[in-house]
């Protein structure tokens, strides 16, 4: 083969799993550190040894693997994409059983794929596990929901899977532009990684950073600051307490992190971060105007039927507890919709204005809708809805006027028509999975509730609603081994979605 015919080399020539080891043994430094800080030796030995075994066997396996080159390098990153969910937790939950000599292979592994996938469930009360495994938890999450911003920008947005499929649904499953350095689609994937990854990673951790400062200033812990500050951007949720609400930085620590989830409502807001080709002013963004509808009706619908009581009532209201009352209902609301899963210290006084015996029914909802496209968040993702929306508004236009030509260019064109299309096939998807699962749950003897409400945490990476919800009694501890397996996996492929799965198997979508 002619030399100028050949495919020029990638810059970063180790395959992505061999880099996941590597990076995840320097992690586990992280714990040991905290924990030879706080005195506790055997957990820091427990780290230690095993972050030294993962590194040496990470840097044979870059010796073995330097220079390999895939025969597809889409499908071979998209296969390690689904591999990594996979195959590391159960090298991650190595230490963890090492440091806690009672826990289980499986109890850690759980633990290890619910944080991973940002889900945030956890199966062990706060106060059993020592502060450096809290911070490893929070580390797996934060890392997690890294690594899946960086695949959604270098892997599945790319390809216009993963939600971008929105933009250019002619070209599901195809090489498509975006802006920044990926519009050259010819360019290795193992390139496009890790040029994302360096032009997100300072964003990602200078937000981290700012969070954490505000939240040791509001006035929590080094280490719930930490790892609140983690959760939030990753927005997995994991927290070292019993509950979020009962965080020391209470009020101001709620506008902290309430200011943090913000980024999960659309990629434009996090610098680095790929964006498609279509120029939209904020105020007519899609999601963020989807997202400040549901800001606005979920609170509204939870404070108005108590707030015409109590007029109706006493000719007079509590303005104060009125406030509360919807700043619980309103952070609640962002924090579900993101699928991370803190409830406000106000949301027990939000329940009993609501005046509904099970208003957790709306945070199934928020959790099922997710937030913005190539973010960390799970769920159907904000543009979906809209485009749903989009083309229920023009089918109705369409009755009084069937005349009538529709506006609004390309995009709108494409995103009422092919992209709502689309966006209803995964809808569909969305509820045969949801449904299979509630069948398998059932079968293994859960009752109808908790078996919607565990199936919906999972497959939307919403892990707290379990303990926040009040649909069940039954807990994530409560769970026998089967269950938490299927759960794994409804966790496992929530994370990667449905679509990308059926792209993936799909041969025809990577010809060129």
């Amino acid at each position: 083969m002619p030399a100028a015919a050949r495919a020029p080399l990638s810059r970063y020539p180790l395959p992505l799993p061999v880099v996941m080891l590597l990076v995840s043994a320097l992690l586990m430094l992280l714990p040991a550190v905290h924990a030879t800080a706080t005195g506790l030796a055997d957990v820091a030995r427990a780290f230690f040894s095993s972050s030294l075994a993962l590194l040496i066997l990470g840097l044979f396996l870059a010796i073995a693997t330097w220079g390999f080159r895939p025969r597809s390098p889409a499908r071979s990153h998209l296969r390690s994409l689904a591999g990594a969910c996979l195959a590391l937790p159960p090298i991650l939950a190595v230490p963890m059983m090492q440091a806690v000599p009672e826990m289980s292979f499986g109890a850690a592994w759980f633990e290890m794929v619910s944080g991973f996938t940002t889900t945030g469930a956890t199966i062990f009360p706060a106060h059993e596990l020592p502060g450096p495994v809290h911070l490893w938890r929070g580390l797996v999450g934060w890392a997690g929901g890294f690594f899946v911003l960086v695949s959604a920008s270098a892997i599945l947005a790319p390809l216009n899977i993963g939600g971008f499929e929105l933009y250019a649904p002619r070209s599901f499953g195809r090489p498509a532009g975006l802006s920044r350095h990926s519009e050259g689609t010819g360019a290795e994937p193992a390139d496009r990684l890790f040029e994302h990854a360096l032009a997100l990673l300072p964003a990602w951790l200078g937000i981290t950073a700012c969070l954490w400062a505000a939240l040791l200033i509001a006035g929590d812990t080094e280490l719930t600051a930490l790892m609140h500050a983690m959760a939030t951007i990753s927005t997995s949720g994991i927290t070292p307490l019993e509950r979020f609400s009962t965080a020391p930085s209470g009020f101001a620590g709620e506008m902290v992190i309430f200011a943090g989830l913000l980024f999960a409502l659309s990629r434009r807001f996090l610098p680095g971060a790929p964006q498609a080709r279509v120029d939209f002013p904020l105020k007519r963004d899609p999601e963020l105007r989807t997202a400040l509808v549901i800001l606005i009706a979920v609170p509204a619908a939870l404070a108005f039927r108590h707030t015409l009581s109590e007029l109706s009532a006493h000719e007079s209201l509590d303005l104060l507890r009125s406030l509360s009352a919807l700043w619980g209902a309103v952070f609640t609301t962002l924090s579900f919709m993101t699928t991370t899963g803190f409830d406000s210290a106000s949301w027990p006084l939000t329940r009993i204005w609501s005046g509904m015996e099970t208003p957790g029914l709306f945070l199934l909802g928020l959790a099922m809708v997710g937030g913005g496209v190539a973010t960390t968040t799970g769920g159907v993702k904000l543009l979906r809805l809209y485009a749903l929306w989009s083309l229920g508004r023009r089918e109705l236009e369409r009755l009084s006027e069937p005349s009538a030509v529709a506006g609004g260019g390309a995009f709108a064109r494409h995103i009422r028509t092919e992209g709502a299309y689309i966006a209803f096939i995964f809808f569909i998807l969305f509820a045969l999975t949801l449904g299979a699962m509630n069948l398998i749950l059932a079968a293994m003897g859960l009752e109808f509730e908790a078996a919607i409400l565990f199936s919906v945490s999972a497959l939307s990476g919403t892990g707290p609603m379990a303990d926040i919800s009040q649909i069940s009694e039954t807990r994530w501890q409560d769970l026998d081994s089967a269950p938490r397996v299927v759960l794994a996996a409804g966790m496992i492929l929530g994370r990667l979605e449905t679509l990308a799965l059926i792209a993936f198997a799909m041969p025809q979508a990577w010809r060129r």
